[in-house]
């Protein structure tokens, strides 16, 4: 058992989840840059590779939203099993929660009489519209890799995945103008992949 990977993987994700606010979702962005550009060198391999491209990025994201629960420690072990098996979900998953957790008990003592207070405010003010960035920045990356823009440009990407544009199109449609559950659309995006693109 590779104690050095597992120390790493249990540090990354609790560096993640100390220093992205907005919840598991905003802690995205953060984590695909961290996990994409950490490096290690598999059993077998010449030269250090990332933990994780942007395209395995975008497939634990889908994996998590098709599973109940919250996002963050789901992508999380995702990486951590595909770096170092069972042992490695278990660290990945537990530095994302565990010191965020304590942090919160303790934090919890004290917000209650500092919450009103003018700094807190103006603290979280700014922080909300950096989440909003942090998740646009998320959503660019990842339909980077999800209609391949890299090999085939911008213009040809969406116009050779004209089925997955409009899932995309649809799905922002309903959730914005409607009071659909997001769990609804993400079974019937399974299940016309399951149907479509096997």
């Amino acid at each position: 058992m590779n104690w050095q990977l597992l120390w790493q993987i249990f540090f990354v994700f609790t560096k993640v989840a100390l220093f992205s606010w907005g919840g598991g979702p905003a802690s995205l962005a953060l984590m695909q840059r961290e996990t994409t550009s950490t490096t290690w060198l598999p059993v077998g391999a010449t030269s250090p590779q990332p933990w994780l491209t942007s395209e395995e990025f975008a497939d634990a994201v889908a994996l998590g939203n098709a599973l109940p629960g919250p996002i963050a420690p789901q992508v999380s072990a995702y990486v951590g099993y595909k770096l170092a098996g069972t042992a490695g979900a278990v660290m990945a998953a537990a530095g994302t929660v565990l010191p965020t957790t304590v942090l919160m008990l303790v934090f919890l003592v004290y917000f209650f009489s500092a919450k009103d207070h003018p700094a807190m405010k103006a603290m979280i003010s700014a922080v909300r519209p950096l989440v909003v960035g942090l998740l646009l920045w998320t959503t660019y990356d990842m339909a980077i890799s999800v209609f391949r823009v890299k090999e085939q440009g911008w213009a040809n990407g969406l116009a050779n995945n004209l089925d997955k544009a409009a899932i995309t199109v649809v799905s922002f449609v309903l959730l914005a103008a409607t009071n659909i559950n997001p769990v609804i659309l993400v079974i019937i995006a399974a299940l016309i992949g399951f149907f479509a693109y096997r």
